[in-house]
């Protein structure tokens, strides 16, 4: 039986940002501003969810020497974000990778590539978000980045900008933008509280979106 462990403490305002941003969820937040990540990037298990700082690791193709850095060198509270180049059907992430990462506080994992050992994923309720599932592991020599600029799922990330994933996909949040997307997300996540309610009292959302229903032929 392994031996229990304490990761390291997250920084409490970055935990609230996180608890916040996922309560409004990723298209609320895509909506009011964030990059979404092409849909291709989704969670790797059902349920899967992260928010938190990003940190970047860009690999060589075939190779994730630069996540097993950057895991070893991400601060608590992280969320890795990977770019693998043009081979992504392997398994650049696993179980191995996924307990070196709770050790270190790390809150979950963005790649534009393919993830192994799902049913472990599950079992430990690490946030992945991939583009596949893949057999084959990757070689661990090749050269690469960590904390730069990288780009997953079609959208550039740097180190600090904001993600938040959940069953909806990936949004990023520049960190500069970040107060002006949440401002935005709560206003219309209460414009859409305010339209459950007129639905669900009789209204349409032909009325209550001003929508042209004249520009629809049908047969009455």
């Amino acid at each position: 039986m392994s031996a229990p462990f304490d990761p390291p403490e997250i920084d409490p305002e970055d935990a609230a940002t996180g608890e916040r941003l996922l309560t409004l969820g990723a298209a609320t937040l895509a909506d009011a501003g964030g990059w979404a990540m092409r849909a291709r990037v989704r969670a790797a298990w059902a349920g899967a969810t992260v928010a938190g700082r990003a940190f970047t690791a860009s690999c060589h193709p075939g190779d994730n020497l630069a996540i097993h850095v950057a895991t070893a060198a991400a601060p608590p509270g992280s969320v890795l974000v990977a770019e693998t180049g043009d081979v992504a059907e392997l398994g650049y992430w696993g179980e191995v990778l996924t307990t070196a990462a709770e050790a270190r506080g790390v809150q979950g994992l963005v790649i534009d590539g393919g993830v192994r050992d799902t049913a472990a994923l599950t079992a430990h309720g690490f946030g992945v978000f991939a583009t596949v599932t893949a057999l084959r592991g990757a070689t661990k020599t090749e050269p690469g980045t960590v904390g730069l600029a990288v780009t997953v799922g079609e959208v550039e990330v740097n180190t600090d900008d904001w993600i938040v994933g959940d069953s909806d996909g990936v949004v990023v949040i520049p960190a500069e933008r970040l107060d002006d997307v949440v401002s935005a997300a709560e206003q219309r996540a209460a414009t859409e509280q305010r339209l459950f309610a007129a639905l669900r009292a009789g209204n349409t959302t032909v009325d209550l979106l001003q929508l042209d229903a004249g520009r629809i032929a049908f047969d009455r």
